[in-house]
C-alpha cells in the first residue's frame, strides 16, 4: 500500500484536493478530525490540553471549545508549540494505526492523510510520498473568511497568525514529491490531481 501525506498552508485547499483524491478511489483520513477526537473528553490529549490551557477553554458540558483554545494558543508561538507537543503524538499514532488498518484491507490501495502540519510534526517519515497544495497569498485570507464567516480583515490577521506557526509554503513545496497549485478554478486543480493520481497508482 502507498502512504501519501497531503499538506499545505492554511486555506490553500487541502480538503478540496483530498476529496478529489477520494473520488478517484483513495482512502482518506483527515488529521483535523482526528485531532478533534483526541481532545474530546476521554481522548488521548484531552487532559493534557486542559491542564496546560486552563478550565476556561471548556464549555459548560466539559468539552473543549476549539475557538477559545485557538484564541489562547495561536497568539503566541511558544504556546502553539506547547499545544502541538500535546496533540501531535496522539494524532500521529492514530494516523499510523489507520494506515495499518487500510493496508490490511487493501494491500495495493492508496492511503492519504490530509494534515496541515506534516513537516512541522516531523511526520513526513511516515509517508512514501508527500503532496503539497499551494495558492496565492491573498487567496488564503479570502478563503479563510468564507470558511469561518469572519470579516476579511479579521480573517487576514488570523490567517497570518496561524501561518507564522507553520513552515512557509515555499519550503513545503521544495520538500514535496508533488505540488498542486490551487490558485485557479477547480477544473485546473482536478487536472493536476488526475495526473498525480495516475502516478500514485503506478507506485501502489
Amino acid at each position: 500500500m502507498l502512504r501519501v501525506g497531503l499538506t499545505g498552508g492554511i486555506a490553500c485547499g487541502k480538503t478540496t484536493v483530498a476529496r478529489l483524491l477520494e473520488r478517484q478511489g483513495a482512502h482518506v483520513a483527515y488529521a483535523d478530525l482526528i485531532a478533534k477526537e483526541m481532545i474530546q473528553p476521554g481522548g488521548a490529549a484531552y487532559h493534557g490540553v486542559v491542564e496546560r490551557f486552563g478550565p476556561e477553554i471548556l464549555d459548560p458540558s466539559g468539552e473543549i471549545n476549539r475557538m477559545q483554545l485557538a484564541a489562547k494558543a495561536f497568539g503566541t508561538p511558544s504556546r502553539v508549540e506547547e499545544l502541538n507537543h500535546i496533540i501531535h503524538p496522539a494524532v500521529i499514532a492514530r494516523q499510523n494505526e489507520w494506515m495499518a488498518e487500510v493496508a490490511s484491507k487493501d494491500p495495493h490501495g492508496i492511503a492519504v492523510v490530509e494534515a496541515a502540519l506534516i513537516y512541522e510534526a516531523g511526520a513526513e517519515k511516515d509517508f512514501d510520498k508527500i503532496v503539497v497544495v499551494t495558492c496565492r497569498p491573498e487567496q488564503k485570507a479570502e478563503r479563510f473568511a468564507n470558511r469561518t464567516l469572519m470579516s476579511l480583515d479579521k480573517a487576514r490577521i488570523e490567517a497570518e497568525q496561524r501561518s507564522r506557526a507553520q513552515i512557509s509554503d515555499e519550503d513545503k513545496a521544495s520538500r514535496a514529491d508533488y505540488v498542486i497549485d490551487n490558485s485557479g478554478p477547480e477544473s485546473a486543480t482536478q487536472q493536476q490531481v488526475d495526473r498525480i493520481w495516475q502516478e500514485l497508482k503506478k507506485l501502489a
